[in-house]
């Protein structure tokens, strides 16, 4: 059937907009009368409640969205008031607010100060009758509260102070024109002589007791996660601080901030499977960046000594409690430095970053499972546990390994399938030597870096982008930091040899054609970048999303990303066009 006919026969709502069949139409109608008429009879009951809002609470969602959106309507037509002012001039900020007149004498309980007219603006949270004549409301922004004290005597137009005031709702944006006073319990308050709808909420908000409890609704709709919850706002002002602290910790070591491109024709600088994207004008497909790193230490040959960059990187992988397919990366690259001098900096930079949060603590608590699960304590008072690999794993399984220099051999292959099957060790095909090792760190190594650890001496055959080890053939200079048993950071002193770089470069083409699809490929522009001579130089990289997860105690990195990658909603609807519906679900109030 085309387009033109099933047109035909919908018809517009005229509360929502929505275009909908006669019959659905004719359905929604029916109710809106049906709920009107009930509305009718609460308003002619002979002792009528001082505010609407409270004949509102037992209604559900649907049909508070459908009162509510035909009040802010009505006003709409009728200016009185404009629900939706262009303009309302803030003369204080809330927390300045409580910081100026907040302080314990300067308000004696009761009383306003006179003289002084100010102008706040934020979000109604709660709403409090105390008679037709008196309202107290919450006021929240910027992370704070402020009570707003509405007595019809100070009101500009005390006549009008019920019918003005009985337009709030719980989540409504408002500013108000008042003088700085405290309630008789001395609670700290502005007395409005005047209140402005600027911005009404349409839908009903949970319940302040309950609050958000659905976690996908929590992550899909993080506006009204905000909302509602202050732990949430405080995660979120924490990687704030994290990311400008590392930030300010780089520039203060005379390192450059730059942006290198978030496409590329090969996907270099880690091992990772990339997202393949397309470009129409050049008709070529792209890569977007797993890291950003061959192009920094591009820039390291080309003379910046010291540069950093905070991005996005992406990679198509599996989703996760600490594994996010878009997360942020900082990579900086230091001329003249090796890994050993790169540790110093990360316990020395990590240890103040937590006394800057902590209050000058170094410890940290994090719970993997919840609040109410089992308890890790990391303490970040350098200097950090070292944990040399091979060294450990001999420890720990009882098994003595091939010298370093054979681990990439056949022989060794052999001997670590054996000894991964040995010690019920899973590693999914391709069972390279790389892979196989990395398994076995996961399962004997890691566990063991609760507080923040060094794991160090991998195999070259692991790093194909780390100089060789200067005293251990067959190793490479590169160490990973570890917290919690989770990998946070990864560095190692610079392959600048491009000679051994085309070599490691081949190798991994191998594993690529074996079916790693996380070996990297032949970057041409990369080795000829080396062949003009990259300074000895120490490299390094920190997911910054995973180390928040540690330091605000959030077990689930969606908690620390403010738009986390979902699945689609199957038969997903826009809420405002289907509130006459039967499929809305309940704002994740419990």
């Amino acid at each position: 059937m085309s387009e033109e006919t099933n047109a035909v026969k919908l018809h517009k709502d005229p509360v929502t907009g929505e275009m909908v069949s006669k019959t659905e139409l004719k359905r929604r109608e029916k109710q809106r009368d049906k709920e009107a008429k009930k509305v009718e009879k609460a308003a002619a009951s002979p002792q009528p409640p001082s505010n609407p809002s409270q004949n509102e609470d037992d209604l559900n969602p649907n049909q508070y969205f459908e009162l509510r959106s035909r009040a802010i309507l009505k006003l709409k037509e009728t200016q009185s008031p404009n629900p939706y002012p262009h303009k309302f001039e803030v003369t204080k900020s809330i927390t300045a607010f409580i910081e100026e007149y907040g302080a314990e004498g300067h308000i004696r309980p009761g009383e306003k100060l006179e003289g002084v007219t100010v102008s706040l603006a934020g979000r109604i949270r709660t709403v409090r009758n105390s008679g037709p004549k008196l309202r107290f409301y919450d006021l929240h922004g910027e992370g704070v509260r402020v009570q707003i004290l509405a007595n019809a005597k100070d009101a500009e137009n005390q006549e009008d102070f019920v019918e003005s005031h009985n337009i709030f709702r719980r989540g409504d944006v408002v500013g108000v024109i008042g003088k700085p006073s405290r309630s008789q319990k001395g609670e700290l308050s502005i007395s409005p002589s005047k209140m402005v709808l600027l911005a009404p909420n349409l839908h009903q908000l949970p319940s302040g007791h309950f609050g958000l409890k659905d976690q996908e609704t929590r992550y899909r709709k993080r506006y009204l996660d905000l909302i509602v919850s202050e732990d949430t706002r405080r995660i979120f002002i924490t990687r704030a601080k994290v990311i400008n602290y590392i930030r300010n910790y780089f520039n203060n070591l005379g390192f450059l901030e730059v942006e290198t491109p978030m496409m590329s024709m090969i996907a270099g600088g880690a091992t990772a499977k990339p997202f393949i994207t397309h470009h129409n004008d050049l008709n070529l497909d792209l890569y977007l960046r797993v890291a950003p790193e061959l192009y920094l230490k591009e820039l390291t040959v080309g003379g910046f000594d010291r540069v950093f960059e905070i991005g996005r990187v992406f990679r198509n992988e599996g989703i996760d409690l600490t594994h996010n397919p878009e997360f942020t990366i900082c990579e900086f690259y230091m001329a003249y430095a090796d890994m050993y001098d790169l540790m110093d900096l990360t316990e020395n930079m990590l240890e103040g970053m937590v006394r800057y949060l902590n209050k000058g603590s170094t410890i940290v608590k994090f719970h993997p499972e919840g609040k109410d699960g089992k308890e890790y304590v990391m303490d970040f008072k350098a200097p950090w546990p070292r944990y040399d690999m091979i060294t450990t794993l001999e420890e720990k399984t009882g098994v003595k390994f091939p010298p370093a220099d054979t681990l990439h051999t056949e022989e060794t292959n052999k001997f670590l399938r054996e000894l991964c099957q040995k010690l019920n060790v899973e590693c999914g095909e391709p069972r390279t030597n790389a892979r196989l090792l990395d398994k076995l760190v996961g399962e004997f190594i890691e566990p063991l870096c609760v507080s923040p650890a060094f794991i160090v001496g991998h195999p070259q055959v692991m790093s194909p982008l780390a100089k060789w080890h200067r005293s251990r053939p067959g190793l490479c200079e590169r160490f990973e930091g570890f917290m919690c048993g989770k990998e946070f950071c990864n560095a190692y002193t610079e392959l600048n040899d491009p000679f051994e770089q085309r070599l490691r470069f081949e190798e991994q083409s191998r594993q690529k054609e074996q079916g790693d699809d996380e070996a990297q490929a032949i970057d041409e522009t990369f080795v000829n970048a080396l062949e003009h001579g990259l300074p000895p130089t120490g490299g390094w990289g920190m997911g910054i999303d995973r180390l928040v997860m540690f330091l605000t105690d959030s077990p689930n990195i969606k908690e620390v990303l403010l738009f986390p990658a979902m699945k689609p909603v199957e038969n997903a609807t826009n809420v405002s066009a289907a509130v006459p519906g039967p499929t809305l679900a309940a704002s994740g109030q419990v």
